[in-house]
């Protein structure tokens, strides 16, 4: 018997909200993969029923309905578990992150106010950039910083000549530019640790961010798949599954900032606890410093929408 067939696993509603779109096509069908959804609703403001037909062809649990527009986000959203939010524009060759923001703030706190009003008690998880300023908008939200982690990951292996299964790298802060501090003193591996000079933390940091600005120019999948692995995380959490800590940009005290991303431990009411920052390296110390005021000014830029809107 297959674990999607396990009568003990709960059933779970599952939303994407810009389901039609670049990132939210292949997050839909990602989605659909997961034995841990029961019922998949995709909303957009256009080509959302084509979308569902295409998606439920996959044989799984999933009960896929697709819902066009403001009209019908009630639908969709009723009784939801969990809502993920790709919706909005990516952001282009020449956009700054101040233009993005001020197309995607608009729509990201019109479906959050909807989230609030059909689903109260759902988790949010945010992927709409710019996340630092995205966030602060609805404030009770996770924002999606998986994709700095995944690639972290994928860096300290390549370095360390190791299995990426075995492996996890916190990474703190925020989710743009500078304001990324992937903690390499701080790897946990199942076969042994590699630690980093102070010199190989700084370029595989350099590297990540310079992979960042690369990957405004083209499509990146990673971005999709580490949306569905965050999203997957705290399905486990919501069913119980002890242990389940992952790095996400949420409500924070670890610093002064009043948001931050570090490690949260997910359980079923969502955040259960959020980690500390451990013993930092001399590096990341500095690192810590310098991303804290871009980050800060990102914050209350969210902050600031949400208060004169």
């Amino acid at each position: 018997t297959s674990y999607a067939d396990d009568e003990s696993v709960p059933a779970r509603k599952f939303a994407v909200l810009g389901a039609a779109g670049g990132i939210g096509q292949p997050l839909a069908l990602l989605m659909k993969l997961n034995p841990l959804v029961s019922q998949l609703a995709l909303s957009d403001i256009a080509n959302t029923p084509g979308v569902a037909a295409d998606v439920s062809h996959v044989n799984s649990r999933a009960e896929v309905a697709g819902y066009v527009g403001e009209e019908q986000l009630e639908k969709a959203l009723e009784g939801c578990d969990l809502v993920i939010i790709p919706a909005g524009v990516p952001r282009k060759p020449g956009m700054s992150r101040d233009d993005l923001f001020n197309i995607n703030a608009g729509i990201v706190k019109g479906l959050c106010s909807a989230i609030a009003k059909y689903c109260p008690t759902a988790l949010v998880n945010m992927i709409s950039n710019p996340v630092n300023s995205t966030v602060p908008i609805a404030a009770e939200l996770f924002g999606v910083t998986t994709l700095d982690v995944v690639r972290a990951k994928n860096f300290y292996t390549e370095k360390a000549k190791t299995n990426v299964g075995d492996v996890n790298v916190p990474v703190v802060g925020g989710h743009a530019g500078i304001t990324i501090l992937p903690l390499f003193s701080q790897p946990t591996c199942l076969r042994g640790i590699s630690r980093f000079s102070q010199n190989e933390c700084k370029m595989e940091t350099l590297k990540l961010w310079k992979l960042r600005l690369e990957r405004v120019q083209q499509h990146c999948q990673w971005r999709r798949y580490a949306g569905a692995i965050f999203a997957d995380a705290c399905l486990k959490g919501l069913n119980g599954v002890p242990h389940v800590v992952e790095c996400s940009f949420v409500q924070s005290t670890v610093t002064e900032l009043p948001f931050f991303a570090s490690k949260v431990r997910l359980r079923k009411n969502g955040v259960d606890e959020v980690l500390g920052l451990s013993s930092l390296s001399e590096y990341e110390k500095n690192g810590l410093e310098s991303l804290k005021p871009e980050l800060k000014a990102s914050i209350h830029k969210g902050i600031n929408f949400a208060n004169q809107s």
